[in-house]
């Protein structure tokens, strides 16, 4: 199923007018949701390194700068005193920050992108449902029609 929703009118080009069947709205909604959670995921894993950099900059700062440290530089061990590597650390931590936070506006933006698809074609969630339709459905079966020509994704 997710094959056939690689049709060149896909979610990213929702503006060309071509109707999209439910294959491929339910396709697209995946390979958006699949693009969120890789945001996701690389963020958390720069937060972690992050982390990592901070605890051993902290600990650094209170040892002798001319103490002998070594750094993997390029794969290679490479031995450096501790005056040489805190400068390095410290610029690598603020890049790291720096693409976390492009990581989370992008995140953002995927989010918003996401919700969009889902508005634009009526996608309800399992369980999403009986949270939040009780009332439409219950006005003469007009809800029903209306929530049964969304798509399902579980």
């Amino acid at each position: 199923m997710a094959e056939n929703g690689k049709a060149k009118s896909g979610p990213a080009a929702p503006s060309s007018g071509k109707a999209l069947s439910a294959e491929q709205v339910v396709a697209g909604f995946n390979r958006l949701r699949q693009e969120q959670r890789g945001l996701a995921s690389k963020a958390a894993e720069l937060e972690m390194e992050l982390n990592e950099h901070s605890l051993v900059i902290d600990t650094l700062r209170e040892v002798d700068p001319t103490r002998k440290c070594y750094r993997m530089v390029g794969g290679v061990l490479v031995e450096r005193t501790v005056k040489e590597v805190l400068p390095a650390l410290e610029s690598n931590k603020e890049q790291i920050n720096k693409i976390i936070e492009t990581l989370n506006q992008q995140l953002q933006t995927k989010g918003r992108e996401l919700n969009e698809f889902r508005e634009k074609y009526n996608i309800r969630l399992m369980g999403e449902d009986d949270q939040k339709q009780p009332p439409k459905e219950s006005a003469d079966g007009a809800g029903t029609k209306a929530s049964s020509a969304g798509v399902l994704v579980s």
